[in-house]
């Protein structure tokens, strides 16, 4: 994010108008400096609209987006792509991250163009102006005058308004990280016959931003699926990892046990899973417990009385079926290096979060919040470091075990130990 980095050394966006250059002030939030909605109203015709507590649809010349407060997710028609921050409200004005102004609406629009080496909005149609002006059928690239301005260039939005499909990554690895529940759904809580409370989404949160922080740290990209308390609907945590082409994803989620249990407030451990029939009782307990956060969401993407819809989607997590249980493996034997708890062991199950995840998916049950001491671990700072440490060690280790095998086998040696290549 070249126009993120580059904002993030200064305190105003600068926009270049046909007439003019304004400097429009930032605001300094906790995820880097945002522009208001608001202040955008300077320079173009810039419409929002609330659609719900958390909803906003932004319309400026003819183009239209949706965007979430605390979700770092933006639509577009029907496509979803990944923000670097989630947009925010501060005393009732929408506060946008500079990537909607320098990428989402350049990508989007024919009259703007973020110009990277001086690091500002270009505008070739007035604020006055409320049509944009009218596309050329031939999509041309940008070019530069004498004097360093970037001239208009001939452009055709994608079609139905989508942004264009995300471009083919390098040899960077991209984690997708997706802290479980949020919002109106607080997932578990716990625990059980006393104790200070918790839920299930402040842990999930908290460990998922320190597991996100520790790839980084180890050179992966990472995209989240949200990073403040806001819900999002299941289904789009799967979209939302497909459309920026991860390499793993990873559901961070806590465990509670059955009240019907003998003894429910002894309940301890971790378990990973990854996607397939659920096979014990158990897993199916578990399953029905972390789909029921689909009560708090309107449909369902796939649809399994269409024989066609879902043969396709299973075909496509068919795919990654042995990769994902690999990489399950590896993260509970790291977990279990650690964790206070016992291993309750690698399972499988029908997660509705990793059914739209067609790549190598795991969700980890970090631990029992129904179990007091259990829930003081979950709750404490170092503890949820550790745990991030755990589940990035066995993400890192199936990174390199993965891309030791391709190696080999685009070297000719066919694959190696472990497994065959991708």
């Amino acid at each position: 994010m070249i126009a993120v980095a580059a904002f993030q050394l200064a305190s105003a966006l600068v926009v270049k108008t046909p007439t003019d250059v304004v400097r429009l002030q930032a605001t300094s939030t906790a995820n880097g400096p945002m522009i208001s909605a608001d202040a955008l109203k300077r320079v173009m015709p810039i419409h929002v609209t609330r659609d719900s507590a958390s909803w906003y649809t932004i319309e400026v010349w003819g183009g239209k987006v949706q965007v979430e407060t605390g979700s770092t997710a933006i639509r577009v028609g029907d496509e979803i792509r990944p923000l670097a921050a989630a947009p925010t409200l501060r005393e009732g004005a929408l506060l946008l991250p500079l990537q909607v102004v320098s990428e989402v609406f350049p990508a989007l629009l024919p009259n703007i163009r973020w110009d990277a080496q001086n690091a500002r909005l270009v505008l070739f149609t007035s604020v006055a102006t409320n049509k944009a002006a009218t596309p050329n059928p031939r999509t041309v690239g940008v070019t530069s005058t004498s004097d360093g301005d970037v001239k208009a260039p001939a452009f055709v939005p994608a079609r139905g308004g989508r942004l264009p499909s995300v471009q083919a990554k390098g040899e960077r690895h991209l984690i997708v990280v997706d802290a479980g529940h949020g919002g109106v759904d607080r997932g578990m809580s716990g625990p059980l016959y006393g104790g200070p409370k918790i839920y299930e989404k402040d842990i999930t949160l908290a460990v998922a931003k320190r597991l996100g922080a520790q790839l980084r740290e180890r050179g992966v990209d990472v995209v989240y699926t949200r990073t403040t308390d806001t819900l999002i609907a299941l289904d789009d945590r799967g979209r939302i990892a497909n459309k920026t082409k991860g390499d793993l994803f990873i559901s961070v989620h806590v465990n509670a046990a059955n009240p019907n249990w003998k003894d429910p407030g002894g309940s301890r451990g971790f378990e990973t899973y990854f996607l397939s029939e659920a096979r014990t009782e158990d897993a199916k307990r578990v399953e029905h417990m972390e789909n029921d956060a689909a009560r708090f969401e309107a449909v369902q993407t796939v649809d399994r009385d269409d024989p066609l819809s879902f043969i396709l989607s299973d075909m496509q997590q068919n795919e990654h079926l042995r990769e994902s249980s690999e990489l399950a493996e590896g993260i509970q034997a790291k977990l279990g290096g650690m964790h206070p708890g016992p291993s309750r062991g690698v399972k499988q199950a029908g997660f509705r979060v990793l059914v739209t995840s067609f790549m190598p998916a795991v969700l980890v049950e970090v631990g029992f919040g129904t179990n007091p001491k259990e829930a003081r671990f979950l709750s404490d700072p170092s503890s949820q470091d550790a745990l991030a440490k755990a589940i990035a060690d066995g993400a890192m280790d199936y990174l390199e075990k993965h891309d030791d095998r391709v190696r080999g086998y685009r070297a000719g040696d066919g694959p190696r130990a472990g497994g065959a290549p991708r």
